[in-house]
This record gives C-alpha cells, structure tokens and sequence, in this order.
C-alpha cells in the first residue's frame, strides 16, 4: 500500500533522547523546556517576531480570527477550494463565510474577483495557499489596505515557503500553519499562529490557555489549544532534518515532472516565479485526458496506491454552508470544475522513485 503520505520522522533514538528529560521533570504539558525551545527555534527558523503554538492548525486559525473581534454576522471573504475547516474557522466564529473563485493556474483565491464581493460588511479577507503555492499576496495586500481589511492567511500548506526571499509566516496581519502529521513539517499534531503586532500576543496565549495569567488570574474566557511537550519533541526533531526531508520531496516531484509534464490531457502546476517551494503536495489536473479523474483514482486504488481528491468536494457545495448566499459550485466555476477533475498523488520524502515511475505507468495505462 503506497499511501498519499507518510509522516517524516526522525530516528527513533533520537527522538527518546529529546524526551527523555520529561522522565525527569515529569512536566508533560502547559509550555514546559520544549515548547518554549521549539517555539523559539520557530521564530528564528522564520524570521517571525511572534510564534505561537497550538495543539492543532484549525484551533490556531479560529482563535486569531477570534482575535481580530470582528463584529458578529461581519462577512469574511475567502475561498472554496480548501479543507473545510478553514470555512468551520470562520463560521465558528459567527462570521459569514463569502466564497470567492479561485485563479486557474496555482488554484489560490482570484484577487481579480475580490473587490466584487466586498460589501459594507466586510471586515476580512482569509485566502489559502494551495499545495504549498502562494497566493498574491502583494494584490491581496494593496485590496485589504484600500478597503481596510484584514488578512489572515491559512498557510497550513505553505510551511518554509518563501517569496521573494520572505517566509510565509509574515505576510497579512497573521498566518496559521498545520504541524499536522501529513504536513511537510510535522509535531504529530500541531499547528501555530505567525504575526508581527506585539498587541496580539497576549490575547492569543489567553484564548489557548483558559485566560489563565499567573496561579491566581484569569483575565479571559478562553479555551485549551496548548501543545503538548511530546509534540513539542516531535517538532524539535523534525526541524533538524527538515532541509533534507524537502530535498528528498523535490526529487520525487522532478520524477513525477519528468513522467507526467508533456502527456496530453494533463495539467500540472507551474512553478511560481519568486517562490522558494516546499514541495508539499503533486497534484494532477485531468483536463482533457482519455481517462476521468475518477477512472485513474479506482485504477491507482486497485493496485494499492491511495492518491486523494484534494479538494473534493469544494466547501461552498458541502451540505453545511447550503444557506449561504454564495453557496454552490455554479458560484465558483473554476474552482468546481478544478474539484471534479484534481488528484493528488503520494508524495513523501521516502517514496521510491521505482514507486512514481509505476504510479505513472498506472494512470498511463488508463488512456488505453
């Protein structure tokens, strides 16, 4: 069985010496040695002021948009082609998702069609970077400042990524990164908030930690999001060999590249000019190919591999936002029509490329 993914890990040894210190102190949780190391090795590693980590991606992202105390029932503009709890995030909120399309060559949100949707009740903007491919966020930028918005990037996709020689961790007003165990970059489970206003930090460490400031304060009606210390050692170890392990997933993007970029009737992702990729995710467009997307997928799961319709089906046509007022795919064309026909591939520091060289073979088959 060649999965989508496979975690990177590091050696075993290795991570039962980064642990072992928490045998001695027996302080398993609530921002102990490791936390606070990897929370620092994070602001160095991405130049970003202000780091802070959570138990998982879709917390961080609903607790900075929390942050924001945007005016309930206030409209927050972003994109459907995404995972669902980027939309849960801001609904959960008791904001009002407006689903704007996305552009037909990196699949992030179409800043041609933003200010169409901006209304007086328009207080934000959530774009999402695709598949580790960056949104422009220079247009983005200039919309939100002429409008007066603010922007809060779900980047869980888009870890050591960098334009123009910029993490992606510092572009808008915050960005939230997914240390999911599918992630390039991995705390078992995880996830963090990135921001440069000093203003910021303590609202967020309260909203993840029950408001709770010293033994007898609590300032705040928060929650509990906080990392725990092993996920914490996970973190630490992986960005030790995180250079590599994206130089191990550049390989087997080259290969794929080499098999796949000059077949008619298959559509890949151009590289982005300015961008320093991380090599997150392969997916395959099937736009005119002998074969539907779904033909290949059952072909690929008949022999073992499990590649995934990501993003199927697009958020705006889910059962839970069918109210909105800009729900259903017809709303979004490029975006549904992107949905019915994309697949990603497996793709992991590890795969062989014996193994992508069959995969190919596999979804070249099915022309016949």
């Amino acid at each position: 069985m060649i999965l989508v993914t496979r975690s990177s890990m590091p050696e075993f040894q290795e991570y039962c010496d980064e642990i072992k210190k928490l045998w001695d102190s027996h302080w398993l949780t609530n921002m102990g040695v490791e936390h606070q190391e990897l929370q620092k090795k994070l602001e160095e590693y991405l130049n970003c002021p202000h780091v802070v980590l959570y138990t998982n991606g879709h917390l961080a992202l609903e607790n900075i948009i929390a942050a924001m105390q945007f005016p309930e029932g206030s409209e927050v503009i972003t994109t459907p082609f995404t995972f669902v709890s980027t939309t849960h995030a801001i609904s959960r909120n008791s904001l009002v998702p407006v689903f704007c399309d996305i552009n037909p060559d990196d699949y992030t949100i179409d800043v041609d069609k933003i200010e169409a949707l901006i209304t007086e009740k328009t207080v934000a903007i959530v774009p999402v970077h695709v598949y580790g491919n960056m949104c422009d966020v220079e247009r983005i930028d200039q919309i939100a400042k002429s409008h007066k918005l603010k922007v809060i990037y779900d980047a869980a996709h888009a870890f050591a990524v960098k334009y123009k020689g910029v993490s992606s961790a510092n572009f808008g007003d915050a960005s939230m990164f997914s240390f999911h165990a599918t992630k390039v970059f991995n705390t078992i489970e995880g996830g963090a908030v990135c921001f440069q206003d000093d203003r910021l930090e303590d609202t967020i460490n309260d909203m993840k930690n029950f408001g709770i400031r010293g033994q007898e304060r609590v300032v705040f009606i928060g929650g509990n999001a906080k990392m725990s210390e092993f996920q914490a050692a996970m973190g630490i170890c992986n960005l030790r060999h995180l250079n590599r392990e994206i130089g191990k997933r550049k390989c087997v993007v080259e290969r794929y590249r080499n098999n796949l970029g000059h077949v008619s009737g298959i559509k890949l992702c151009k590289p982005q000019k300015d961008v320093e990729p991380n090599y997150a995710y392969f997916p395959v467009v099937f736009d005119g190919f002998r074969a539907s997307r779904d033909k290949v997928f059952d072909a690929l799961g008949e022999q073992g591999i499990a590649a995934r319709k990501y993003f199927y089906p697009i958020t705006n046509s889910v059962e839970a936002y069918s109210e909105l007022p800009s729900a259903g795919g017809e709303k979004t064309p490029v975006a549904a029509y992107l949905a019915d026909r994309v697949l990603t591939l497996p793709l992991y520091a590890d795969l062989a490329l014996e193994d992508v060289d069959r995969i190919c073979e596999i979804i070249l088959s099915c022309r016949r």
